[in-house]
């Protein structure tokens, strides 16, 4: 028996799937695309949420990047689960629209195209005080 039967090659971290994993690769043997927010659509989450924030509702955020969805979570405190998730899902933007807003349930608030519009449902309209 030779010694380089034992031997497990190693890879630079990416240049491919981890061990036992299956690989996230198409027929053509290319990188499948991971779906993300763009630069304009960041910008009109962020500046919602640094708006929450200096309101004081929320106080944290994730982002989750995969292969079929990108996600924007909203948090009060960071030890709970998400108040509101924004989901943007490609595959659903001939039928209902892309951009979502999920609430802590799981109940869909508003779906479109246009991101701007279903941020809306996530702003409450300006009071009116009477002094």
């Amino acid at each position: 028996m030779d010694k380089t039967d034992d031997i497990i090659p190693l890879r630079p971290w990416n240049t491919g799937s981890a061990a036992g994993q299956p690989d996230a690769r198409d027929s053509a043997g290319r990188q499948a695309p991971q779906v993300a927010f763009d630069r304009k659509e960041l910008q009109a989450i962020l500046g919602l949420y640094g708006n929450k924030v200096a309101e004081g509702e929320w106080r944290d955020y994730a982002m989750e990047f995969g292969r079929d969805k990108a996600t924007f979570s909203v948090f009060r405190r960071s030890s709970e689960v998400p108040l509101y998730r924004i989901i943007k899902d490609p595959t659903l933007a001939r039928k209902q629209g892309m951009f979502s807003v999920v609430a802590q349930g799981g109940l869909i608030l508003k779906r479109g195209q246009d991101l701007a519009t279903v941020l809306r449902v996530l702003v409450k309209p300006p009071k009116l005080w009477a002094i």
